[in-house]
Order: structure tokens, then sequence, then C-alpha cells
């Protein structure tokens, strides 16, 4: 085998999520080195009604917590801000037609982006889930 690090074909992937102080959740999946960013459930409830999203373009390098865009709702606005560093591969284009989705299903169908991860650690350093909520919940 040369120098480069091949996965064996039985290992697992493993998918982990993570959340910003800010509501934002990152989906991390090690074996594509994609994390789907989101806005997180308690984030959608406090804004009310979403009515319009910005997306960050397609091929921007972001660093981590650089404004990626922005969610208007009937209450307020509110930016949204890249829990990691890397590249943005991939829009959820179905939030400029139906911005509502972000109060159906914020974390699953409502996904904002999906950035390829320059330093996958940073994950790690964002909050768990128990974290996350006791950050809000205090």
């Amino acid at each position: 085998m040369s120098g480069a690090w091949a996965r064996p074909q039985n290992l697992r992937t493993l998918v982990t999520k993570r959340y910003t102080i800010e509501h934002e959740a990152v989906t991390f999946d090690d074996s594509t080195g994609i994390g789907t960013v989101s806005i997180t459930d308690h984030a959608q409830s406090s804004l009310g009604d979403v009515v319009f999203v910005e997306l960050p373009a397609l091929g921007t390098e972001v660093k981590q917590g650089d404004q990626i865009g922005a969610v208007e709702s009937v209450k307020a606005a509110s930016d949204i801000y890249a829990p990691v560093s890397g590249t943005i591969e991939e829009i959820n284009e179905t939030l400029s037609s139906e911005p509502g989705l972000l109060n159906k299903s914020p974390e699953d169908k409502g996904w904002l982006c999906k950035i390829k991860l320059h330093d996958p650690s940073e994950v790690d350093k964002l909050l768990t889930e128990e974290k996350y909520h006791a950050s809000y919940e205090s």
C-alpha cells in the first residue's frame, strides 16, 4: 500500500451531529467529508413563520463563524453562521420557493447547505446535543 490511507470496506461510516451556541447544527459524515448545515428546531420555533431564506453561493470558501446567510421570519431576521470551515458544495434550492420548510423540518428537509470540511476536527469542538440544550434552557 502506498502512503495514501484507504478506508477498509468493513468499517462503518460515522455520522456526527453537533451544534453551535448560535443555533446552527451540522451533521458530519466522515466517509464523504461533508457537513450538512441546518438551523435547530429551537431556532425555528423562536423565529416564527419563516418567509425568506438567503443561502451562500456554491463554491464559496467559508471559515468557521463566517456569516453564510440569513433567515427572515414574520418576527425577526437572523444571520446564519458557518459551524465549520470548508467549501459550499450544495445548497437547498427548495428553500427559495418553500422557506416554510425551515419551520416544518428544520434539521431534515429544511437543511441549508452542505460544506466539504477543510478540518473535520472542528466538528469535535462544537456542542453535543445535551450541551446545546443546556445552553438555552438555563
